[in-house]
């Protein structure tokens, strides 16, 4: 080691940067495997958003909103009273944040209590956003639900 000059310790260093960027391309790609797009029509939603935006804020006006909850039978949300199959209709969307396979996409009937149930059958454990829409009069709300399903 009498010979180690800096001339050396330049190619060290350059080696030990070299093996610490080849660590992180076969160590780091592992842990980011399902990072898909929330949604394939991407660009074409985007420019109908304003109408999610005044859907949204309709909600948000709304004196009695619908109510969200979970228990081992599953997702139930319950509408206000007023709310019934004749004037309104509902659609949701459970997007998994983490696996686009998980999504659930349906439209359902109010039962007679105004609510609908989704069955903790088709939900597995992680992260949801629950994309609630309704159409009542010909009016269109929506509400989004960050839900952790355990």
């Amino acid at each position: 080691m009498k010979n180690f000059s800096w001339g050396h310790g330049v190619v060290l260093a350059l080696f030990a940067f070299i093996v610490f960027i080849l660590s992180m391309m076969f160590l780091f790609p592992n842990g980011q495997k399902n990072s898909e797009m929330v949604t394939d029509n991407y660009y074409e939603e985007e420019l109908q958003y304003q109408d999610v935006i005044d859907s949204k804020k309709r909600a948000d006006e709304l004196q009695e909103k619908p109510v969200y909850s979970q228990d081992t039978n599953g997702i139930k949300i319950t509408f206000p009273k007023e709310y019934n199959n004749s004037n309104t209709t509902v659609k949701f969307v459970l997007n998994r944040t983490d696996d686009q396979n998980l999504d659930i996409k349906k439209s359902v009937q109010l039962d007679v209590n105004q609510s609908f149930v989704i069955p903790s059958q088709v939900l597995k454990m992680g992260n949801y956003t629950l994309r609630l829409s309704w159409t009542k009069d010909k009016t269109d709300y929506r509400m989004d639900y960050d839900v952790i399903w355990k």
